[in-house]
């Protein structure tokens, strides 16, 4: 089997475009089909079904997908683990939160890098449930979540506990209940975000429906929205504490049960620790070994 043949079907399969593979691996649209098609025909099964609205995968794509990314992923392995050298070196995808990366990482990011500058290091923020999947599918190698994880084919590491508060407006007055609030319009990240999962778990638990919800993108549209006034949100109080210093929102205190959220990193258990890896897991662990557990 090709393996240039199944890198054009994954990148197919992943951006669920012919056109829009061609442009990522910068091939003319009519050699990705070509491509394609000799795969199809050398496995004897139909990958993609076409249609008008582009391509799908089939039930015998579907499954060679999981295929075609251990096949891939093991021979970038095998490159990495031929190398003569041992010093940290090579890509290095890492996966975060937004709050975790703004507060949390700097400092981790740059110590790493001035260690290791040969190090191809980026980093993609999201929310949780879009890292657990790329580093399910071997898309990063490792990445801050809100945890627990339980997946059989993860490592997880504690990294810490953040404390969530809710967020107002500075003029706000004092909150003593989440019903006081429950007209107000709740600004949240997109769907996966695992904060955004929290304010719904906590209103359910107090049998409450959000009067109205905000969809954003990053943190620094929700923090400005609610300075404004226009709703309310949960955060973790690392991210809200220099704004609230600024006179910009206020936080207040939320019953024990729904105040932590525990920070983790995760990786696959079969994946290959490369010299880059492994010197990111001694960094991340010294960094916050020197803190609390409890980042409040």
């Amino acid at each position: 089997m090709d393996i240039q043949l199944l890198h054009v079907f994954l990148h197919t399969a992943r951006e669920g475009s012919i056109s829009k593979a061609a442009q990522k691996l910068s091939y003319a649209q009519s050699n990705v089909t070509h491509k394609i098609q000799q795969l199809e025909a050398d496995l004897q099964t139909q990958l993609f079904y076409r249609h008008n609205r582009g391509i799908s995968l089939t039930p015998s794509g579907q499954i060679l997908v999981s295929y075609a990314e251990k096949i891939l992923n093991t021979i970038q392995e095998a490159r990495a683990a031929l190398s003569d050298s041992s010093v940290p070196s090579g890509p290095l995808h890492i996966g975060s939160m937004e709050t975790t990366a703004a507060v949390r990482l700097p400092k981790l990011l740059a110590s790493y890098h001035t260690q290791y500058p040969d190090v191809d290091f980026s980093l993609v923020t999201g929310p949780t449930e879009q890292h657990v999947h790329a580093v399910l599918h071997y898309e990063l190698q490792g990445a801050f979540v809100a945890g627990p994880i339980e997946h059989p084919e993860l490592v997880q590491e504690k990294v810490m506990d953040e404390e969530m508060v809710l967020v107002t407006s500075a003029s706000h007055p004092p909150i003593s209940s989440i019903h006081e609030v429950r007209t107000h319009t709740m600004l949240v990240f997109r769907k996966g975000c695992s904060y955004r999962e929290k304010f719904s778990h906590l209103l359910q638990e107090e049998g409450l429906s959000p009067a109205k919800l905000m969809e954003f993108g990053t943190l620094e549209t929700i923090i400005g929205c609610v300075s404004a006034g226009l709703g309310i949100s949960l955060l973790p109080r690392s991210i809200v504490v220099a704004h609230e210093q600024q006179g910009r929102v206020r936080s207040h205190i939320l019953p024990d049960k729904y105040s932590l959220v525990t920070t983790m990193f995760i990786r696959r258990k079969d994946a290959l620790i490369t010299p880059a890896l492994s010197a990111f897991l001694t960094e991340m662990r010294s960094q916050f070994q020197e803190n609390p557990k409890r980042c409040f």
